[in-house]
């Protein structure tokens, strides 16, 4: 029962995570019919999906304007913008029209992810219960399923469009749900001149590193696989798939388990984990070794990003809350424009295991020094 009154408590949010865990799942599941419609080489389309990025980031940034302009209606505007997006996606037959749909899916599920995550931390501040791995772990859950339902899509000769313009007409469905509250006063708003800045960035550099081995391991992980060690593509793709059970098993776990352990000393044995896996996947000498790191890495990763952001939003005062939810979120999906320049430049000189190692000191080197000299600003306000 407890678990069901956490759901309902954060049905706002848990609307918006599932949303754009469908949306995003539906177009990566796509993206070998798109590319070949567009026409464009493999460089050409990581530049687009950069591109893409750097809209998502933008926009989390400027959600407090979308919600002094959309008010209650705010998160259903992202997602009618990220909807839209999808389905122009399916339609682009060149380079720039793509381009310009993946910026609009990337805006649009930036404002919606930031404003889930600030009904979260609402929700947090008015049950006084751990709230933010429930509803990550949904998203994990939401991704997972319209993969394998668009995949079946496909299979059953269905094309982008219709695909798109289905999701669309199930997102209808829970737009009452995506009606978040009305925050503060406009006067509010207008002032976040008393905000303190130095946690909420210090924050959303913890998120930024739990980002970064997420967005190794999705993006690398099969590579390494194939091509390090020498496997073939079957065996390649479980990299990325251990990423995401890790991720879903962390997350429901860290939930189910409550506020059993401090959030600070969860962070910081999370981060160790995770940069020990992804240790051990660089030093792999064969795939079941590998599989062993990135399942750890997954489960690490899993739970730091969700804690870091509910100690922000838990650390500013009610007025503060949704600019500071939006800075830490911006902040921390820098990661998925980083990773792959630090991933890529690393691998072109060291090699892709040295890549992976990288990243790994990074979380470590987190968990030794950011993470309580995080815990030391939040003690002494």
């Amino acid at each position: 029962m407890r678990l069901l009154d956490d759901l309902f408590a954060s049905r706002r949010a848990l609307a918006g995570f599932v949303v754009i865990g469908l949306g995003w799942a539906a177009f990566w599941a796509q993206m070998p019919v798109i590319k070949a419609q567009v026409g464009v080489s493999d460089s050409l389309w990581g530049t687009l999906a950069l591109l893409g990025s750097a809209g998502g980031l933008t926009s989390m940034w400027l959600a407090p304007v979308v919600e002094r302009a959309a008010g209650r209606w705010s998160m259903v505007l992202g997602i009618a913008v990220m909807l839209g997006g999808l389905v122009a996606a399916g339609l682009a037959q060149g380079p720039l029209a793509l381009g310009l749909s993946l910026c609009a899916v990337s805006a649009g599920a930036g404002i919606a992810d930031v404003f889930s995550n600030a009904e979260v931390s609402e929700a947090e501040a008015e049950t006084g219960r751990s709230l933010m791995n429930l509803n990550h772990g949904m998203f994990s859950v939401g991704y997972a399923v319209s993969a394998i339902a668009v995949g079946a899509a496909r299979a059953g000769g269905l094309g982008p469009v219709t695909i798109f313009v289905a999701i669309a007409g199930l997102v209808v469905l829970v737009t009452p749900w995506m009606l978040v509250r009305h925050r503060v006063d406009e006067d509010d708003m207008q002032d976040s001149a008393g905000m303190p800045r130095a946690i909420v960035w210090v924050g959303g550099l913890i998120v930024l590193s739990a980002f970064l081995g997420e967005a190794a391991i999705e993006g690398w992980s099969a590579l390494h696989i194939e091509r390090t060690l020498g496997a073939g593509p079957a065996e390649g793709a479980m990299g990325p798939a251990l990423l995401g059970i890790g991720m879903a098993v962390g997350r429901l776990g860290a939930h189910l388990a409550g506020a059993r352990w401090p959030a600070m000393r969860v962070m910081m044995l999370a981060s160790c984990m995770a940069g020990i896996g992804l240790a051990l996947a660089a030093a792999a000498p064969g795939v079941t070794t590998a599989y062993v790191g990135f399942l750890l890495g997954g489960l690490g990763v899993s739970v730091v990003g969700p804690l870091a952001l509910g100690l922000v939003g838990q650390a500013v005062r009610p007025k503060y809350r949704l600019v500071a939810i939006s800075q830490s979120i911006a902040l921390g999906h820098a990661a998925f424009l980083l990773g792959p320049v630090l991933m890529g430049f690393v691998s072109d000189g060291f090699g892709l295991h040295m890549s992976f190692y990288v990243v790994a000191a990074i979380l470590l080197g987190v968990a030794a020094l950011l993470v309580p000299t995080w815990a030391r600003m939040l003690s002494r306000r």
